[in-house]
């Protein structure tokens, strides 16, 4: 382990604290002033978003040890900033973490905060880098700005052509918070699951700060669709959830990728059973890639679990800055080309490459919530039917092996 120590920045909304690795190459990939190269990281580790924050940051931790590990890679100081869930709060904190020298960051975990920090990226013309943001408005909104996580475009879409075409579901209620993010999918989901000749019976917007999903619920039980497609962050996730299980709620609860932190899940508990949500592929076990295998490992060693979405996302942005690094250099306008120039880069959530807009092309899918456990729905039919093929074929060997003893 390479030897570290922490400094601490000068006051304002929130404390950044620096982690340093000291360069042990003098050929290693450094600032001009010939010290590590600084990226920044700011997240909403506290607050309503920091569930995905948090995750985040350990998929970021993990990756900076594992490439502070490699002597031949870049020497990286990160500077952290919280954006306490709040965009204008994570604009200042983005302001500030460019001006103390990060030539790239990742953050806009949400959208909300993504939009609030473009501004702010292009007037330091540095690359910003979100993990998780999926307005489709987001597409194209700068040259500095890029994004790992597909547009909420195809994540509504892919669900409403399962409910129709798969669940066969012919009518959904929406509950919607009434917030950028929210809005976005939950537009499109309905566009598609008219178009594919479904009935949106009702989009119920609440607001920002509701608590008690009583009434939205009861309200859900009067119209009796066939599901409920619901379009918020997790905690309101999780409180419509419980609040549908516990009125009895007998129809489908659909839901986004805001749902996919383990945390969410795991105090969802019993409720989150069948529940099904669209997240981009993420297989932790079976025949999965090598840098799969290892970041899995390696997660599992420093937390005691499994990762989620999020920790993967983190993970994920945090090399492909090191790989932009690598194919750039570490001038804005170098790192800029380099960032340019990735192309089939092999992350955990996908392969990377960026379109003209700063997009990547990476299609969701649809996951079900089985004894506690996320899993890929089509991957888990596939396995299913793999296990009653081969029952059905010992069960023929067995038929055959009795008529060749009755002979």
């Amino acid at each position: 382990m390479l030897p570290f120590r922490f400094t601490e920045g000068p006051p304002m909304t929130s404390r950044i604290r620096r982690l340093w690795f000291v360069p042990l190459l003098a050929g290693a990939l450094a600032c001009p002033s010939g010290g590590p190269t600084e990226l920044g990281a700011v997240l909403p580790t506290t607050g309503t978003a920091a569930v995905y924050g948090s995750s985040i940051r350990k998929g970021i931790e993990l990756a900076h040890e594992q490439v502070q590990k490699d002597l031949e890679a870049p020497r990286i100081e990160l500077i952290w900033a919280d954006s306490g869930s709040d965009p204008e709060r994570g604009a200042a904190e983005l302001e500030r973490v460019y001006r103390e020298g990060a030539i790239a960051a990742i953050g806009g975990v949400t959208s909300a905060e993504a939009l609030a920090m473009v501004p702010v990226a292009d007037r330091q013309n540095r690359i910003l880098l979100s993990p998780s943001a999926s307005l489709p408005q987001l597409t194209g909104i700068s040259s500095n700005f890029f994004r790992i996580y597909p547009s909420d475009f195809s994540e509504g879409t892919v669900m409403a052509k399962f409910a129709v075409d798969t669940l066969r579901l012919r009518s959904a209620v929406i509950l919607a918070k009434e917030e950028t993010y929210a809005k976005g999918i939950q537009e499109v989901f309905a566009d598609e699951f008219r178009r594919k000749g479904g009935q949106i019976v009702e989009i119920i917007e609440f607001p920002a700060n509701t608590a008690d999903f009583a009434a939205l619920v009861d309200r859900v039980n009067t119209l009796k669709p066939d599901s409920v497609y619901v379009a918020a962050y997790a905690t309101e996730i999780m409180g419509i959830i419980l609040e549908l299980r516990r009125q009895g709620f007998a129809g489908q609860i659909l839901t986004t990728s805001s749902f996919a932190a383990a945390e969410t899940i795991a105090r969802t508990g019993a409720a989150a059973e069948n529940v099904m949500f669209t997240q981009t592929a993420l297989e932790l076990e079976g025949n999965v890639p090598p840098q799969v295998e290892t970041f899995v490992s390696a997660y599992r060693a420093k937390h005691g679990g499994d990762p989620d979405l999020y920790a993967a996302h983190g993970y994920d942005a945090y090399q492909v800055l090191v790989e932009a690094l690598r194919q750039g250099g570490t001038s804005a306008s170098s790192f800029w080309k380099g960032m340019r120039n990735i192309r089939e880069y092999p992350g955990v959530t996908g392969t990377f490459q960026f379109d003209e807009k700063g997009d990547v092309q990476k299609f969701p899918h649809v996951y079900r919530v089985q004894e506690g456990r996320a899993l890929d729905y089509e991957l888990e039919r596939q396995r299913q039917l793999e296990e009653a093929r081969k029952r059905l074929q010992k069960i023929q060997e067995e038929i055959e092996r009795l008529k060749a003893q009755g002979n």
